[in-house]
């Protein structure tokens, strides 16, 4: 009888115990140092648990890791996991006859880290739109597009493809096609826009509850833009307009006709005033505006004289339609005379310093390089990871710099909710490290793996997505060659 009973024991303890149910996902990374960028810590040995493009469960690898069984685990071998990389300004142009080469960058985002991209228009509106929907589905491979469409602009602009506008109901219409394209925000410039038709514009899409981002009129103030509406400064040049002590009566000036826009640039120059600065820029953080500083796109013309790229190996990734746009920026700073050169250089840096007041100032800034045809050398993909070494060297540190491109956008688009965390809820796009970057933001460029949309690319999978763009342009190449 006794040992019936202990044959029975382990049986009964079955029912009364039951082991840990198992659940099932689709990937598990073990070991991986999370990067809590909100708090700036590291978080070691954390498994991560991937089912679809969710992240389901995040914690200690001992205690998380033998609840799932996954279809993929993933050793991170104690390397650095952190949320996915935005790139707020990027441009797709050139005309229909470049389409094919601009869907080439694409995988470039992506094996460079980069899950999510902001549009900020070019002359491919209803490509990139395509695009967009094409990403959402699945039938195109490359990072979450975010786009403008269209942007709004004046009657025959310097720039092509945008919705032109020369009076209110202009205006109207193009806002109500944008609402009908569901764009995730709209771009106004102002190349021939009027300074009224701007300020009406950016009020009438705050209306109707639509993000707004662009170039501000020479004639208005940014206080004015803010005002009005705008949510984004595109370029460090409009912060440091913002501070400038007399920014008002440049304005009016211009405005009315009294200096021209070299001589309202040359007071803009002469202007900059620190405690000015600090003050509008806590205005601005207190509008919620955010800044796209795209330092880097100005730092390579500014210092065309000191290296030309014609030796830069990236140049293997851009088709030669794209890289035949960079010749009017290029040409037009090879005219330059030594003191022009000089001022250049002492402008980039004038403009660079405003980076760490905004960062004083509480304003959020955004990551983006502006990157795309037309902007000579600033080049998808790497291009974010050179912005983001031009904003420690400028006084940022590296959390700071690493916020701007994981948890900025997000914020800009109130998406927190879904990126810029490792946490359950959020969004599976990720990125592995062989470095901290909270030590060192070049550890960026250190990726072992690419998570998008809960899909894992390995090292392996990011260098083939960059042979086979190598590989496509060597081939656009040699059809050039007459």
């Amino acid at each position: 009888m006794f040992k019936s009973l202990l044959s029975a024991l382990p049986l009964a303890l079955a029912f009364a115990f039951p082991a840990h149910a198992v659940e099932r996902a689709d990937v598990v990374i073990r070991h991986a140092a999370v990067v809590d960028v909100a708090n700036v810590r590291i978080l070691p040995d954390q498994a991560v648990v991937l089912r679809g493009e969710d992240i389901v469960a995040v914690g200690p690898d001992a205690d998380v890791a033998g609840s799932w069984r996954a279809k993929r685990v993933v050793d991170g071998q104690g390397r650095f996991l952190i949320p996915g990389l935005w790139d707020m300004h990027v441009h797709f142009g050139g005309g229909p006859a470049l389409i094919e080469e601009n869907k080439a960058l694409l995988p470039l985002y992506v094996a460079h880290g980069i899950t999510s991209i902001r549009d900020a228009s070019g002359d491919l509106p209803e490509q990139v739109l395509a695009w967009r929907a094409a990403l959402r589905e699945g039938s195109l491979a490359g990072p979450r597009l975010f786009t403008s469409g269209a942007k709004i602009e004046g009657i025959r602009p310097v720039w092509k493809g945008t919705l032109e506008v020369g009076d209110e109901a202009g205006v109207d219409a193009a806002l109500a096609r944008l609402r009908e394209e569901r764009v995730d925000f709209v771009k106004i410039t102002d190349s021939t826009l009027t300074p009224s038709l701007f300020l009406y514009a950016l009020s009438r899409a705050r209306e109707a509850g639509m993000r707004t981002s662009g170039h501000i009129p020479m004639a208005l103030t940014v206080p004015q833009a803010v005002d009005a509406g705008i949510r984004s400064l595109e370029h460090i040049d409009y912060a440091f307009k913002a501070g400038v002590k007399d920014e008002a009566a440049i304005a009016a000036d211009f405005a009315a006709g009294r200096i021209d826009r070299a001589e309202a640039n040359r007071r803009l120059q002469r202007g900059f005033d620190r405690d000015t600065a600090l003050a509008a820029y806590r205005r601005l953080a207190a509008a919620g505006v955010f800044v796209t500083p795209t330092l880097n796109g100005g730092r390579i013309i500014d210092f065309l004289d000191a290296d030309d790229h014609q030796d830069d190996d990236y140049l293997a990734y851009i088709g030669p339609g794209l890289r035949a746009t960079y010749a009017w920026r290029v040409e037009r700073a090879a005219k330059a005379t030594p003191e022009q050169v000089a001022a250049r250089h002492a402008h980039y840096h004038q403009l660079a310093a405003v980076l760490p007041l905004l960062q004083q100032a509480g304003v959020t800034i955004m990551a983006g390089t502006d990157a795309g045809f037309l902007n000579s050398y600033n080049y998808p993909g790497i291009g974010l990871h050179e912005e983001l070494a031009l904003y420690v060297k400028e006084g940022l540190t590296p959390a700071q710099a690493l916020a701007s491109a994981t948890r900025a956008g997000p914020a800009w688009f109130d998406r927190l909710d879904r990126y810029g965390d490792i946490a359950p809820g959020k969004a599976a796009d990720l990125v592995l490290l062989d470095r901290n970057p909270l030590e060192d933001v070049a550890a960026t460029r250190a990726i072992r793996a690419v998570v998008l949309r809960g899909a894992v690319h390995d090292r392996a999978d990011l260098d083939r997505m960059l042979a086979e763009t190598r590989r496509q342009v060597a081939e656009w190449n040699a059809r050039r060659v007459p």
